[in-house]
């Protein structure tokens, strides 16, 4: 019962990171050949072996810290540890976006708020883990 919402928002981050394997973050009216992202169109993770390995490492470790709840300490580790990892990609991607040329033309698509969200869920479900093991810490004080 206590575990239940921390668990929600460390889904809910996880599935941000993977949802970024399906969606553009920005889109070209035309592809632009001389361009490294804008090639085909579109920026996306996969315009970057870096990115792609960011994101999914954060999703593997977010998903896989639901199933942690006995350990909090450590869950709080790997919260902390994912949410690093979210931060290092939306910053390597952003530093991608904006030196290349053609991303003057680009307009915004869903794919720009997703690591966001994964960025706000991840922060929401470490500090609901901090609560748990506090609230559990008081309970065990008091025995």
């Amino acid at each position: 019962m206590i575990q239940r919402l921390q668990s929600i928002f460390l889904f809910l981050a996880s599935g941000a990171c993977f949802g970024l394997l399906g969606t553009d973050a920005a889109d070209s009216p035309a592809p632009v050949p001389s361009s490294d992202l804008f090639a085909d169109g579109s920026f996306n993770v996969f315009d970057s072996p870096v990115l792609i390995g960011a994101f999914v490492l954060a999703g593997v470790l977010l998903l896989a810290n639901i199933f942690l709840y006995n350990n909090r300490p450590l869950q709080m580790k790997i919260a902390t540890g994912a949410i690093a990892v979210v931060a290092f990609g939306v910053g390597f991607g952003l530093y991608e976006f904006f030196t290349d040329g053609a991303s003057e033309t680009a307009t915004p698509d869903i794919g720009i708020g997703l690591p966001i969200l994964a960025f706000i869920f991840a922060i929401l479900a470490n500090k609901y883990i901090k609560a748990d093991e506090k609230l559990v810490r008081s309970a065990d004080r008091l025995r």
